[in-house]
């Protein structure tokens, strides 16, 4: 009789799986809120719509559910050179929940996905306590996810991931841009370094024209190369809701872009109506240094390192004149940097910078 082959001897350790899953729920159970009705054994997690009901802060009367996908890129293949593992899920968390604030959108909950060829224990949990601490900063519940064991499919130890939001906005102020106007301010919130976008580039540019290594300390940035490439994106859905809070009208707060692929030129033409454009103001912010290294290292020019990358910004609001201040202050007792950077005028749709 020929031997008999299991699931287990193809690559794919089901009990250890299962002992995976099982132990990451109480990880999940500490981005939790009423709203949240625990159902550990389903398959699906569920969410308590009740827009006009006590679980949520305030009432909707036409609420909108609003929904983003995204993945985290390249950067992951500086984590698999740094085999470091718990940052990378808030890349993950905020690449989709920076995406729903920029409607005017409250995060409800998140689902990851997460394909690796074999199982690994320590690498998974570290993988959840990142996306964890991303739904945390979020404020918003780890409803649930997928680990899919794919042998033969990835290398070891390396992985792939993608996430999933889902927010809700009254109707009325959802922001759209179509407020915007010639003479409104734009303001720039700032980021703390590439945060998910442009890897690709950066790779080549330190790593095969540079010939760096992820270990090697770097004087402008006061770290390693790879410490700096691992710095987690910025989250900005909690700061954006208590403003968006405070200044319940679309005259006020007109757009908002998250600054991710395509940065400055391609992103903020995106809430432009199409007789309006912007002009980026440059010294008008701080930019960190992995920017400025990045553009001598690789010889990048100047136009591509704004096409490319978010440039010092991650975020990006358009916004009447008369609350400039108030905004910045406003902002800045959340714990956020933003700065005048540029102003509205006539056009079609274009970013130009000066």
């Amino acid at each position: 009789m020929a031997n008999k082959l299991t699931y287990k001897d193809a690559g794919v350790d089901i009990d250890r799986k299962e002992k995976f899953t099982s132990g990451i729920v109480k990880l999940m159970r500490r981005t939790y809120d009423p709203r949240v009705l625990d159902n550990p054994k389903g398959f699906a997690g569920l969410f308590a719509l009740n827009p006009r009901g006590q679980l949520f802060r305030k009432n909707y009367k036409r609420p909108v559910l609003v929904g983003c996908t995204d993945g985290v890129g390249t950067k992951l293949k500086i984590a698999f050179m740094m085999d470091k593992h718990d940052t990378i899920g808030i890349d993950l968390v905020a690449m989709s929940v920076n995406d729903l604030i920029v409607q005017g959108a409250e995060p409800l909950f998140f689902l990851d996905y997460i394909a690796i060829g074999q199982i690994n224990d320590e690498i998974l949990h570290q993988l959840m306590k990142g996306i964890v601490a991303g739904c945390t900063q979020a404020r918003c519940a780890l409803l649930g996810g997928e680990t899919a064991e794919m042998p033969d499919f990835y290398k070891k130890n390396e992985y792939e991931l993608a996430g999933f939001a889902v927010g809700l906005v009254e109707k009325n102020r959802i922001i759209n841009g179509q407020k915007v106007r010639p003479g409104d301010i734009v303001l720039g919130l700032a980021s703390n370094g590439l945060h998910s976008n442009g890897y690709s580039l950066v790779r080549k540019v330190f790593f095969q024209k540079a010939k760096k290594k992820v270990t090697d300390r770097i004087p402008d940035f006061g770290r390693t190369l790879g410490e700096e490439l691992l710095e987690p994106t910025r989250i900005y859905a909690q700061p954006m809701k208590d403003l968006l809070n405070r200044y319940r009208t679309k005259k006020v707060i007109k757009g908002i872009a998250h600054i991710t692929g395509g940065g400055f030129l391609e992103n903020i033409p995106r809430i432009l109506p199409r007789s309006t454009s912007v002009v980026i103001e440059e010294n008008t912010w701080p930019v960190p240094p992995i920017f400025s290294v990045t553009q001598q290292t690789g010889n990048v020019p100047l136009k591509e390192m704004y096409r490319v990358f978010n440039m010092g910004i991650g975020l990006v609001l358009i916004v009447d004149p008369y609350y400039v201040n108030a905004i910045i202050k406003k902002l800045k007792k959340s714990g956020e940097e933003a700065y005048v950077i540029g102003r509205v005028t006539k056009g079609q749709r274009q970013v130009s910078i000066k």
